[in-house]
């Protein structure tokens, strides 16, 4: 029976491929990597041969329903792999996992590399329960509403993705929010020049202003909300609606100002207040009628 396999591959240090991982690409069909100039050279290395074509957010798709197509009708075994670590973990994959078990396709994942849980393993903060919300929104109005949602969560734990030069921005940004936040913040995992600055916000900004090399590498951010109160009522509670209602009759304020007080408080994206505005609406138009 054929099968769909998620293989994750080293996130820098090539050590780090696992014996199971190398006989998976060996012995599959077809490689669907998101960079095929990049895979290319890790299969080189171990001496794969297996056909690869691309596979990445821009055709994710297209080429989801295309792929499930050849392993129902051609009976073969495909392995998916990203640039680096394990797929669909904010990279591509989702798509085609889900085509695949909507179609009865057998999905196996094999253990392996991930910045995540790297990341989280030698963080020195607390990981029972923690929330990982990938790369923040670059717009400064959006990233604002990103960071008061990580602040109201009760979840305190959290990681975060971010590109080397953008990195400072982004624990500015953690700081003006969650000044009094504990952080790891880790670049170049595995590879050579590996670095963790952990401690205070203010003091993680401060040694990341003082690296030289801050704006090379990639990072990955977790941290701990120490600036998390405790509601009377927890908004998870209480749904999106009464909320919009409450504003509407408590403060007098139109459904325009609801949805942008509601979208800037973190208690709702921008697009899920207003959908929730345009249901309010239709329902006070039935109910004057």
């Amino acid at each position: 029976m054929s099968k769909l396999y998620v293989v994750p591959t080293p996130i820098g240090n090539l050590g780090d491929m696992t014996e199971r991982a190398t006989e998976t690409l060996n012995n599959c069909d077809l490689i669907l990597a998101e960079d095929t100039r990049h895979t290319q050279k890790l299969l080189n290395h171990f001496n794969i041969k297996t056909k690869m074509i691309s596979y990445h957010k821009f055709n994710e798709k297209q080429r989801s329903e295309e792929i499930i197509r050849r392993i129902l009708d051609e009976e073969m075994n495909v392995a998916l792999v990203t640039d680096a670590g394990t797929p669909c973990i904010s990279d591509p994959g989702y798509e085609l996992v889900k085509e695949a078990r909507e179609n009865g396709i057998e999905v196996i994942g094999l253990a392996g590399a991930s910045a995540l849980t790297t990341a989280l393993s030698i963080s020195g903060i607390e990981t029972y329960v923690f929330a990982f919300y990938g790369f923040l929104p670059r717009k400064k109005s959006e990233l604002d509403s990103a960071l008061k949602r990580v602040v109201n969560n009760s979840v305190r734990t959290f990681v975060f993705y971010e590109s080397p030069k953008r990195i400072l921005n982004l624990v500015e940004n953690i700081m003006e929010h969650m000044p009094n936040s504990t952080l790891c913040v880790c670049k170049e995992l595995t590879k050579l020049h590996e670095k963790t600055f952990y401690g205070s916000a203010e003091s993680v900004l401060e040694q990341l202003k003082n690296h030289d090399d801050v704006e090379k590498g990639e990072y990955v951010i977790a941290g701990y909300n120490n600036d998390y109160e405790e509601k009377e009522i927890s908004l998870s509670k209480v749904s999106l609606h009464g909320i919009l209602f409450d504003k509407l009759f408590k403060n007098g304020y139109s459904l325009k100002e609801a949805v942008n007080e509601a979208a800037e408080e973190g208690i709702a994206s921008k697009n899920e207040a207003y959908k929730a505005s345009l249901e309010i609406k239709a329902f006070l138009e039935d109910y004057i009628q």
